[in-house]
């Protein structure tokens, strides 16, 4: 059996099409990128009207690159959720449209579900159950998993997530959307230890995060430092990447010893960072463990983790009705157990 996957809850919109045995068929992906480069930051309005662009010619260059027709598919699945809802809604509305059409069903997605299973797209899969780590633009989360479908939240951030930290720091230095790449690339220069900035919220006992406080330790460094900015940008990004990185991976060491487990899953467009991928890799060595990631490739927005867990959704019977309903914010718990 094949499914198509559609994702559209943002500034990517991407197609796949995956199969129940062979895995990941075919997978497309377009950026939105440049587009809203210009504006500094995603504009709504604009990302709706791309993706009622690009989904139909996605949808047939997957096609072509798995050599299929769409009377081959089994299944149209679409992110229903969270996200920009008129992004949403763009997606939504091809996803049903299509499989009422060709008379098949149609499966809505969550979209951090997803990132969360990403990468079971992987060769080297992690084994259940594990703790996941899930870092976007939008979430900062720690999961229990025992199982798809089943999740246990650990752990939240209570103001922004890990991704708006990375976008705010990149723009109070002058670094271009989108941020998180021109900051990793920017803290590559920098000295370590120059800047010292706060590990929030360590001491707390529980696994919930806070950036507010970090974000504003980097404001004061760049207003301290006004006059000589420019000599110390790389020296502050390193600051920040590596407060970021050591409070992660000591709330991921928390979250493990809390679930006893020792495998670690990390997903979303945050963990594509090579200082918060170091920085969890020495974690899960130095207790002996095993932390998995998906490839960068999906480690943004894609059509491949909608596809992989719209089969998954399929095959449990669970379905929609061809109207078309998103979700703007959606919790994980109120899933349904696979």
């Amino acid at each position: 059996m094949r499914i198509l996957g559609i994702e559209s809850s943002c500034d990517e919109t991407g197609v796949a099409i995956f199969d129940d045995k062979e895995g990941l068929i075919s997978h497309c992906l377009h950026t939105q990128i440049p587009m809203h480069a210009e504006y500094g930051g995603v504009v709504p309005e604009l990302a709706s009207r791309d993706h009622i662009k690009r989904i139909v010619p996605l949808v047939h260059m997957a096609l072509e690159k798995a050599d299929m027709k769409l009377t081959d598919l089994c299944a149209i699945a679409y992110t229903a959720g969270p996200g920009l809802i008129g992004a949403l809604l763009s997606g939504a509305m091809d996803a049903c449209a299509l499989a009422y059409g060709l008379g098949i069903p149609c499966v809505p997605v969550h979209h951090m579900e997803g990132h969360l299973l990403a990468p079971m797209l992987e060769e080297n899969k992690p084994s259940l159950p594990f703790v996941a780590l899930l870092i976007s633009g939008g979430h900062t989360l720690l999961i229990k998993v025992e199982k798809p479908g089943c999740y246990e939240i650990l752990g939240q951030s209570v103001d922004d997530a890990t991704g708006e930290a990375f976008d705010k720091t990149a723009k109070l230095l002058g670094i271009p959307y989108p941020g998180g790449p021109g900051l990793e690339k920017l803290a590559a220069n920098g000295r370590e230890g120059v800047f010292n900035f706060p590990r929030p919220m360590i001491k707390n006992p529980n696994c919930d995060f806070s950036f507010a406080g970090l974000k504003t330790a980097v404001l004061n460094a760049t207003l301290e430092h006004k006059e000589d900015l420019e000599a110390v940008k790389a020296d502050i990004a390193k600051g920040f990447t590596k407060a970021m990185a050591q409070t992660l991976q000591i709330k991921c060491k928390r979250a493990l010893k809390q679930a006893h487990l020792k495998t670690l899953v990390v997903a979303g467009g945050v963990s594509a960072n090579m200082d918060i991928r170091n920085a969890l890799t020495e974690l899960m060595d130095s207790i002996h463990g095993k932390v998995f990631f998906a490839r960068k490739e999906f480690c943004t927005d894609n059509g491949a983790m909608i596809a992989q867990v719209g089969m998954l959704r399929y095959k449990a019977g669970q379905v929609g009705d061809y109207k078309v309903k998103v979700y703007p914010r959606w919790p994980l718990s109120e899933l349904k157990a696979l």
